[in-house]
This record gives structure tokens, C-alpha cells and sequence, in this order.
């Protein structure tokens, strides 16, 4: 079972959401993960996997893009289905989901990827990148530490796919990334272009 759903610690749906509204309210930004996938996708479609609640899916549907959104938590997919209902969401699991079709961009936001069931990591990043189109790009952040997801693990189940490493940040908003003490990574794999 998926960390997320074994933690009983967290809010969840729009108790979750109250977290952003009041961050929001106190003029904090809270679509940098937008801007930035907004910006590598450049107009194109993008699969927010792991969409929770989908402030990211729903800032970007905002700015026009063709979003579709997946979560396996059905309180926090519920909260997103009310707030755009319009938008296409799906009750699934990253692991074995299959929408039969590809994106410009699969974007891994809100540390997706920490929650996952133990030792299913690799095959996630195996399935998101069958959702990729020629050129896609996987867009990743995640917390860093002991006892996490290894970023060495994360390079190298991009890799098995292939998936090029095209960018690494330690925020949304491209700070550098300084791999000794690094605490969060954004990472940006890249598939190859069709051969013509």
C-alpha cells in the first residue's frame, strides 16, 4: 500500500486545501510548480500524477492547458473533482493506470514519489514514462534525506526507460542545485525524439 494512504497524520481533500487557501490569503505564491511545468511544456498537455487535490492541475487547465490528473486518494480526488468538475480526473493507481494515450508532460509534483508503495518506484516511473510522447518530458520534485527515495535510484529507474536527465533544481522556481546537503530536488528527464 501507498505511503500516502498509511499515514493517517495528514489532512486530506479540502482540509488539505485550507493549507494553500491560507498561504494564498497571506500573499504567498503557491503555483510555482505550475510556472515551471507551465514553462517546460510550453502550451502542451500535461498528466498531473498524483494530482491530490489539483491545485496544480487546475492553475495550468487556468492558463490552458489540456490537463488530466490522477490520484489514488479518493478524498482528495473528490475535493478536486468539485472544485473543477470540468477537468478530466482519475481514481488510480500510478503503478498500473493506463489512460491509452501519451502527454507532452508527466508531472510528478508534491512529492508523489516518497509515497509510493515501498519498492515500487522504478515501475511508477516505468508506467509514467509510457505516457510520455516522443520528446516528453517527466517532471519530478521530492523531498531528499534518510531513508527516502534515493535521487541516484530516481536517475537511474529514468534511465531503464529512457529517460535523459535534462535539468535538476532544489526548488519549483530553478534554484541551483547543489547536491551535497540538497534536502529537495526538481528533476527534469527527457525522452528522446522520435527518429524521422
Amino acid at each position: 500500500m501507498s505511503r500516502w494512504l498509511l499515514r493517517d497524520d495528514v489532512p486530506r481533500g479540502d482540509d488539505y486545501d485550507q493549507r494553500w487557501r491560507d498561504l494564498a490569503d497571506s500573499g504567498e505564491g503557491i503555483h510555482g510548480e505550475a510556472d515551471l511545468i507551465g514553462a517546460l511544456s510550453a502550451g502542451g498537455s500535461v498528466l498531473d500524477a498524483g494530482c491530490g487535490t489539483g491545485r496544480v492541475a487546475i492553475e495550468l487547465a487556468r492558463r490552458g492547458h489540456e490537463v488530466v490528473g490522477v490520484d489514488l486518494d479518493p478524498g482528495m480526488l473528490d475535493t478536486a473533482r468539485a472544485k473543477a468538475p470540468e477537468l478530466e480526473w482519475h481514481l488510480a493507481d500510478l503503478l498500473d493506470v493506463d489512460l491509452a494515450r501519451t502527454f507532452d508532460l508527466v508531472a510528478l509534483p508534491g512529492n508523489v514519489m516518497i509515497f509510493l508503495s515501498p519498492g515500487t518506484e522504478a515501475d511508477v516511473v516505468a508506467n509514467m514514462a509510457r505516457h510520455l510522447a516522443a520528446g516528453g518530458r517527466l517532471v519530478a520534485g521530492f523531498q531528499l534525506g534518510d531513508g527516502r527515495y534515493r535521487l541516484a535510484d530516481f536517475d537511474a529507474a529514468a534511465a531503464a526507460v529512457g529517460l535523459e536527465l535534462e535539468h535538476r533544481w532544489s526548488t519549483w522556481s530553478r534554484a541551483p542545485f547543489v547536491a551535497e546537503g540538497a534536502d529537495y530536488a526538481v528533476s527534469v528527464h527527457r525522452r528522446a525524439m522520435a527518429a524521422r
